[in-house]
């Protein structure tokens, strides 16, 4: 149940043709405030993703447009069909992958799980490994620092969806407790910065792309080996560990690790 049949979604003159046939699919998996949806069903023509947001949101899918373009020929991407953007929306509409996602294939074939578990850090190994001077975006941890505290003073952080660790913790909290684990030594690579189960595809035991990319940038590896961690925590601490073994990693930074999850909370 991680999509429900929906009408077509308004759309630009220019993206009319494109969607011309296609049945539509609402995601109802992922908390970017806009839509995404699925287009299928089309004979002869492949799925495609359509992402609209207005506001702030809108902003996020014109920054995902952006990366995307760049990441072409370097990693397993969409490829941008249209992209337009008014003073108030934005439209996204882009190919979709091969394969299901990590989180489907670990709930549904655990017994792959060490496989698909592999196939993340070598995956995220490809995408450190791209030249940091090649990439236009930063992430770094000031810029985010100073957008997180941006939105807990514009009150748009949801406390209830914090992870159980910081359950009842206000963002506030969250924002103190990230000051005593400043400073750290950054150890910048180019980063997916939503390194989530859902957004990796599996194909063959391999993955087959990333989505979500708005975050790319250049940034500290933990900002990507910390979500993933997390995310496989509801798989077993063995699995957390082999991940990071598997990308290089023993005894991973637990003040990276944590400063990094708090950090995600408030986004």
């Amino acid at each position: 149940m991680r999509e429900t049949g929906c009408e077509p979604i308004p759309v630009p003159a220019s993206m009319a043709a494109d969607v011309a046939g296609y049945r539509w699919s609402r995601s109802t998996v992922g908390e970017s405030g806009g839509d995404v949806c699925r287009l299928h069903g089309k004979a002869g023509s492949p799925d495609l993703y359509l992402k609209r947001g207005a506001g702030q949101v809108a902003g996020d899918i014109g920054a995902e447009a952006a990366r995307l373009r760049w990441l072409a020929g370097r990693l397993p991407v969409p490829v941008v069909v249209d992209f337009v953007q008014t003073s108030g929306q934005a439209w996204l509409l882009m190919t979709a992958l091969p394969g299901h996602t990590a989180y489907q294939r670990l709930t549904t074939r655990p017994y792959l799980a060490t496989g698909v578990v592999d196939a993340l850090a070598a995956f995220l190994r490809q995408i450190h490994a791209i030249p940091v001077d090649a990439c236009p975006f930063d992430s770094a941890l000031g810029p985010r620092l100073a957008r997180a505290r941006g939105r807990i003073d514009a009150g748009l952080v949801d406390e209830d969806d914090f992870d159980e660790e910081r359950e009842g913790w206000t963002a506030e909290q969250v924002w103190d407790a990230m000051q005593t684990l400043l400073p750290l030594d950054v150890d910048p690579v180019v980063t997916h910065g939503d390194y989530s189960l859902d957004n990796l595809l599996i194909c063959d035991g391999q993955v087959s792309g990333c989505i979500d990319a708005g975050r790319v940038g250049k940034a500290d590896r933990y900002q990507d080996l910390a979500i993933a961690w997390n995310c496989l925590a509801e798989f077993g601490a063995a699995l957390q560990q082999r991940f990071l073994e598997q990308y290089g990693i023993r005894e991973p930074d637990r003040r990276k690790l944590q400063l990094h999850l708090m950090l995600d909370e408030l986004f």
